[in-house]
């Protein structure tokens, strides 16, 4: 009796809920033997669940950042290109005493670019790897065509152009280079990370970058450093990378002894050691060349801590040549300081971090490499400025991007500008 008491007494066991819908109406669970519909029927075990049929909507991503950073280097080149170039175009005939010529001319085409980049910006990226091989192919034809029959300008032939209409192609080899690598490294895939393919890349970069080479230095070299760090994002091996580098910065580092080393066994000329030497020990030849060097050393040195003023450089009274284009980095440090100058490259690597953030979250691989391709592009043509101005290489003559006076370089920048732009957009966020 006392068992079947206690078995009598045992609570029962818990029933399991079961789900109730009516309609379109959320499930609820309730228990066995209970009506649907009674007073708090679904509340102790009732899930909130969204309703079928409705998805969330993606949105597309826009940089309005890498925006803002863009009109805000262009319009403080135009700033700059003013303010260094206005003495010396006030004086010359040329520019029928226009102090604000080159200011003019720059901000007309940069406007033309920024349209060009907004339109960009606004098309499917992926219609770049439709014209890859064509741009390509067209850039050696330009190159080509540069040697032969190009405007020569301080005995370099860079230019090409119909009546007072000119361009340089090595700009346009830039973001030919970039397309190219891009679309080939999409197809191959893992392949890449064979030799077979990494060395593909290799023989598609080398070429072009020795045409540019011949005329240009240090484009060709910005254009080796694309396909490096393009190649180096998408290989998984990372060892040759990094030996190629250490080898660059010790030839860097030993320039004297290996450029005297060259001489004595006549693969390296005289009048080509003493720029080595010029660049080494720039007072050894102030009046010849490393004029330009020394005078952009004294304006960085006369700017302190917070510079003379804007519009005070002293340099750009006709003391500094080519101020308001591959020198104007030296009229910054000039007029606005250290700090002014700092401030620039801060600006400019708050871009390559958006650079990165756009790359990381990309669509596909090839929106990422051409991201990453420009990314290469903007930070070694800005490296490489400053290190020329500040002496640190040799004077390659390179502009930087942006601040700058130079129409195809604004052109092209603003359409690589665009080509990112056009990433951020295909990125897709919930709302």
């Amino acid at each position: 009796m006392a068992g079947k008491k206690r078995r009598k007494n045992r609570p029962a066991p818990a029933q399991q809920a079961v789900p109730v819908r009516r309609g379109n109406e959320q499930v609820r669970y309730v228990q066995p033997g209970r009506p649907a519909s009674y007073p708090g029927a679904g509340q102790a075990y009732e899930q909130p669940v969204a309703q079928e049929g409705k998805k969330r909507k993606p949105r597309h991503f826009y940089d309005y950042s890498l925006l803002f950073i863009i009109i805000f280097l262009t319009v403080f080149g135009l700033v700059m290109i003013y303010s260094a170039s206005s003495y010396t175009a006030q004086l010359s005939s040329k520019y029928n005493g226009n102090s604000a010529y080159f200011m003019q001319r720059q901000a007309m085409i940069a406007a033309i670019g920024f349209f060009i980049m907004l339109v960009i910006s606004k098309l499917d990226y992926h219609l770049l790897a439709k014209v890859a091989v064509p741009s390509y192919a067209l850039s050696y034809a330009l190159m080509i065509a540069v040697s032969l029959v190009g405007r020569a300008v301080n005995g370099k032939r860079r230019w090409l152009g119909v009546g007072p209409f000119s361009f340089q192609p090595t700009e346009f080899a830039k973001i030919a280079l970039i397309i190219m690598l891009a679309s080939y490294i999409t197809v191959k895939g893992d392949k890449i990370n064979q030799w077979k393919y990494m060395r593909n890349v290799t023989f598609m970069t080398l070429p072009i970058a020795g045409l540019v080479a011949a005329n240009n230095l240090s484009s060709g070299i910005i254009l080796v450093g694309i396909g490096f760090v393009m190649l180096f994002v998408a290989c998984k091996i990372k060892w040759p990378f990094y030996s190629l580098a250490a080898l660059a910065m010790g030839i860097l580092a030993g320039a004297g002894p290996i450029g005297k080393a060259l001489m004595q066994i006549k693969l390296l000329q005289p009048y080509q050691y003493r720029r080595i030497e010029a660049w080494l020990n720039p007072e050894l030849d102030p009046e010849g060349k490393s004029f330009q060097v020394l005078q952009g050393l004294y304006a960085i040195g006369s700017g302190g801590l917070f510079g003379q003023g804007l519009g005070q450089s002293i340099q750009k009274l006709g003391f500094l040549p080519e101020s308001q284009n591959d020198m104007i980095f030296a009229i910054i440090c000039e007029e606005l300081g250290l700090f002014g100058a700092i401030s620039i490259i801060l600006v400019f690597l708050f871009m390559i971090f958006r650079f990165m953030v756009i790359a990381n979250n990309a669509p596909d691989l090839f929106g990422c490499l051409l991201v990453v391709g420009v990314m290469a592009h903007i930070a070694i043509q800005v490296i490489l400025n400053i290190a020329v101005v500040t002496n640190t290489i040799p004077n390659t003559g390179i502009t930087l991007p942006f601040i700058s006076y130079g129409g195809t370089s604004i052109v092209f920048l603003e359409a690589e500008m665009g080509m990112v732009l056009s990433v951020s957009n295909q990125i897709k966020l919930e709302k």
